[in-house]
């Protein structure tokens, strides 16, 4: 009566399994497939604008737009990683024991029917013969060993049998790339920081659901500096940035696009910038029935009076897009005019028209003359604990599929037999788990060296 496996046994024959790989396999590189066409972390809007709402409630069940960080796809990666494990303990203890074997067994009559024996003789006797091509052997391939029966002498020797722990190392590597995105998408973050100059902070925001994270340390925007061509394109723009623990400085160091600041594990990128309130501007305030026309000075919410005593201006603030029917006019600074009679206004002025506020009409009007421009820089920081684990999967990589392709176990074996008139009878054959032509390239040259042996 046949026995029934336990329950134990199937779970290991189960991951132990190759169908298993493969469909693990197809369902991760179909399902990344979806994440590259599906867009990823966008808003509800885009969403339901790309998709239409009865799409957007499936992909929110699925949670199709966060694929990656998805349960049900971290969980294909954890079945993939079991899998692989089981399947290299499952198969190294036979791999261990070629690799390792307690005796190693000649027979000479392996070597008969392949493809690359080749047969010559020499007019050396058997003996001398035998001693030469011992000395040769051992030189190429380490220790011989040599066997003796009624046919003649076979000289026995190998090479890399540790290759086949190969594709082994090319498991550990996947485990590693496997290993380094599971850590880094539990315990990493890619958030966005925005600092005006002298501003610091020590709490950045997710990129994707906007939540705080707090940092180990504080960040401070010392200056922010931008070139730009003659074409008004941006040149070059850095953040000169200090960083503070306990209220102390530790160091500072200037930021560029792809020359980040790393400290403790987090790096620190320089993504964007864009204009921010300015601390000063100068206005020039025409009064319509008088003709008197005033400049002033003024600090970002300041108050300076009209002209003849008619109420107050006030700078109120500054936009970097100011949207006028349907037309984006670029920077513009917002202030109010309290008159005295009572008609008060709030009036936007774009820098880039400065006659902007006669549209209005009214008796006085508000002209920007000059002001010193104030940029805040927009700043990617980033945590991947799983990056060494990458890396090692990468180095792995290479190093396991190099000896898997390039290096393999072969073994040699030379044929040693009296011929007539005290002539010898030599054939030279060998054998390998892959790589044939490397094999036969030995044989040849190691033929090449035996017929090259003195008389």
């Amino acid at each position: 009566m046949k026995q029934k496996n336990s329950f134990a046994d199937q779970v290991w024959m189960f991951f132990a399994s190759v169908k298993l790989t493969v469909y693990t396999l197809v369902l991760l590189a179909l399902t990344s497939i979806i994440g590259t066409v599906v867009l990823q972390h966008g808003s509800p809007e885009a969403y339901i604008r790309l998709y239409g709402p009865g799409l957007y409630n499936m992909i929110q069940v699925l949670h199709l737009d966060r694929m990656y960080q998805a349960w049900w796809f971290l969980m294909l990666m954890v079945v993939l990683c079991i899998n692989i494990v089981v399947c290299s303990i499952d198969r190294l203890s036979a791999t261990w024991k070629i690799i390792f074997p307690e005796n190693i067994s000649v027979n000479p009559r392996r070597f008969e029917k392949t493809k690359n024996r080749q047969q010559f003789e020499s007019h050396l006797p058997m003996d001398r013969f035998a001693r030469q091509a011992k000395q040769i052997l051992a030189g190429r391939n380490g220790k011989v060993i040599e066997k003796n029966d009624e046919t003649g002498r076979f000289l026995y020797a190998e090479t890399g049998r540790w290759s086949r722990l190969g594709v082994y190392v090319v498991h550990a590597s996947v485990l590693m790339l496997l290993a380094g995105a599971l850590i880094g998408s539990a315990l990493g973050f890619k958030a966005n920081l925005r600092l005006d100059e002298g501003q610091a902070a020590d709490t950045v925001f997710n990129a994707y659901t906007r939540l705080p994270i707090k940092l180990p340390f504080t960040v401070r925007c010392n200056d922010f500096q931008v070139k730009f061509y003659d074409t008004g394109a941006p040149d070059e723009f850095k953040s000169s940035l200090t960083i503070l623990e306990n209220n102390q400085e530790s160091f500072t160091e200037d930021i560029l696009v792809n020359h980040p600041l790393r400290y403790k594990g987090i790096n620190i990128f320089q993504a964007s910038y864009g204009p921010t309130t300015p601390d000063k501007a100068v206005f020039e305030i025409t009064d319509g029935e008088t003709g008197t026309v005033e400049t002033h000075t003024i600090k970002n919410g300041g108050v300076v009076p009209l002209p003849a005593g008619a109420g107050n201006f006030i700078f109120e603030g500054f936009l970097p897009h100011y949207s006028f029917n349907g037309h984006d006019l670029g920077e513009a600074f917002i202030g109010r005019l309290d008159t005295t009679r009572g008609n008060n206004a709030q009036i936007v002025l774009p820098t880039r028209f400065p006659t902007f506020d006669k549209m209005r009409k009214g008796r006085f009007t508000v002209e920007v003359k000059s002001w010193d421009q104030a940029y805040y820089t927009g700043l990617q920081v980033t945590k991947d604990p799983g990056v060494p684990f990458v890396y090692t999967g990468f180095l792995l990589m290479i190093i396991g599929c190099w000896v898997t392709f390039f290096v393999s176990h072969q073994s040699v074996c030379i044929g040693i037999e009296q011929a007539g008139s005290g002539s010898t009878r030599v054939w030279v054959a060998g054998r390998a788990n892959r790589n044939a032509q490397s094999t036969n390239l030995t044989v040849k040259k190691l033929v090449k060296q035996l017929k090259d042996v003195p008389n």
